[in-house]
């Protein structure tokens, strides 16, 4: 689809939506490749933390790329370099961005997409809320990985559930409903 299949009063909305599926695709990437050398380093739990939160960047972007086809545009995504450090850092990475995101990128889409008449705050308000929950376990885990001490997840594999609608990820299974879209949890996936 073209550009000029999207409506004037959905441009700002399809140009927010690219940047956040370009920054959850990318933040996909990078998680991904982090989990490897957290399980390269024989650090199964984050690695089992850095899938889930890559599935519900995942998730995120596939959210984005729906509604920006709805709306007219195509998603793209150019997939920037990065390079993989040791877990340590490659955590706190992931919760700079994580921070960059709840802290600048989706208020300001949000303030943004206030007053239009799609699916978009609701997309974003999500993305958002997912970001909160992905900042909170990496911050738990960079505080329990200095220096490597007993309640890191450290060394054993650890299963989390990532929400197959919105993305969010939890520790443990969660309510008969969503806190943050209010559907049914029966949809969460189990990652390790």
């Amino acid at each position: 689809m073209s550009a000029c299949q999207i409506t004037p009063e959905n441009e700002v909305t399809v140009k927010d939506l690219l940047t956040a599926y370009e920054s959850e695709s990318n933040s996909h990437a990078r998680y991904t490749a982090y989990a490897g050398k957290a399980d390269s380093d024989g650090l199964h739990g984050t690695a089992s933390l850095l899938r889930a939160t890559a599935r519900s960047e995942e998730i995120q972007a596939g959210n984005h790329a729906h509604l920006i086809r709805q709306l007219g545009g195509e998603p793209e995504a150019r997939i920037r370099p990065f390079e993989v450090k040791t877990t340590l850092e490659n955590l706190t990475a992931a919760l700079g961005e994580e921070v960059y995101e709840i802290e600048s990128m989706y208020p300001r889409f949000l303030v943004e997409n206030r007053s239009t008449d799609n699916s978009a705050a609701r997309t974003l308000t999500w993305a958002l809320e997912a970001e909160k929950t992905h900042a909170r376990l990496l911050g738990e885990e960079i505080r329990q990985m200095r220096p490597v001490r007993a309640g890191s997840l450290g060394d054993t594999s650890v299963e989390f559930y990532v929400r197959s609608v919105c993305g969010y990820v939890s520790k443990t299974p969660e309510p008969e409903r969503c806190w943050i879209c209010n559907r049914l949890c029966s949809t969460f996936e189990t990652i390790r």
